[in-house]
C-alpha cells in the first residue's frame, strides 16, 4: 500500500505521495526547500486521518525545481452578426515542485 496525502496550495487541492513531481500555480519563491502545512487528509497503511479542517502535526516537505510557463491557450471573444472577433493567447506561470517527505 502506498502512503499519500491531500494538501492545499494556493486554494487548490493536490493528492501527492513521496517522490511525486507536481505542477502548481506560481508560488513566487526561489529554488530550494519548501514546506506545506495545510494537510487536509493523510492515508497510511494503518488507516486514514481526516482533518477538521487540517490534520494536526502533519507537514509535507518538498523542493522547488523550476518556474516555467504552461501550455498556451486561446481566449476568444465573439459576437454574432456584428463582425466582432478577438483572439488572444495566454500562458499561465507555473512552478514545478518535487515532494520529498510526508511527516504525519
Amino acid at each position: 500500500m502506498e502512503n499519500w496525502v491531500i494538501i492545499k496550495i494556493a486554494g487548490k487541492q493536490y493528492k501527492v505521495a513521496e517522490g511525486d513531481t507536481i505542477e502548481v500555480d506560481k508560488l513566487g519563491k526561489e529554488k530550494g526547500p519548501i514546506s506545506f502545512d495545510e494537510v487536509l487528509l493523510v492515508k497510511k497503511d494503518n488507516g486514514l486521518a481526516i482533518g477538521k479542517p487540517l490534520v494536526d502535526k502533519a507537514k509535507v516537505k518538498g523542493q522547488i525545481l523550476e518556474d516555467f510557463k504552461g501550455k498556451k491557450i486561446r481566449v476568444v471573444k465573439f459576437k454574432s452578426k456584428s463582425r466582432y472577433l478577438r483572439i488572444r493567447g495566454h500562458r499561465q506561470s507555473r512552478t514545478k515542485v518535487l515532494i520529498e517527505k510526508i511527516i504525519s
